[in-house]
């Protein structure tokens, strides 16, 4: 699997320098497939335990296998985990979202929490404000400067 999506990555990788808006219609019927049966193989390999005919009955679901666990995720969320192929905007991993968080955990280790739900919403506000500027390539404390001055740079949302 983690093959399959590294050739996936690199395919979409090839079509955006190329100037390509999306990967063809074969390409991503071919992918699809190829990771439906990887699925197939993985749930064929990590079968249920046997259940004994004279144990005990138990109460609720029966404990999985990390494994197992792993496929019915990436069987159920699917059409997450291959976003980036569908939607070139999607990136393949998550680390700039786990950066964008790391400042609230860090905040969160040193403070213990906030004073105040309002207090938290500005913290997130300011913070996702100057991330949203950072990605888009503007200067930070040019644009801090420009929105003490009553003169606010409003980034451009992206379609």
């Amino acid at each position: 699997m983690m093959t399959l999506l590294c050739d996936i990555k690199a395919q979409v990788e090839c079509a955006k320098e190329v100037g390509e808006s999306g990967l063809s219609p074969q390409q991503l019927t071919h992918f699809e497939r190829q990771y439906q049966s990887l699925l197939s193989d993985g749930f064929e390999v990590n079968l249920p335990p046997p259940v004994e005919a004279d144990a005990p009955k138990q109460r609720g679901q029966r404990k999985q296998s990390p494994p197992k666990n792993l496929l019915d995720r990436l069987d159920w969320h699917d059409t997450a985990v291959l976003a980036f192929m569908f939607d070139f905007r999607v990136s393949f991993d998550n680390n700039q979202a786990e950066r964008d968080v790391r400042m609230m955990k860090l905040k969160q280790k040193i403070s213990g929490c906030f004073c105040s739900a309002t207090g938290a919403n500005q913290f997130c506000r300011i913070r996702g404000y100057l991330s949203t500027l950072r990605k888009q390539g503007l200067t930070v404390l040019d644009t801090l400067t420009s929105t003490f001055t009553n003169q606010p740079v409003f980034p451009v949302p992206l379609a």
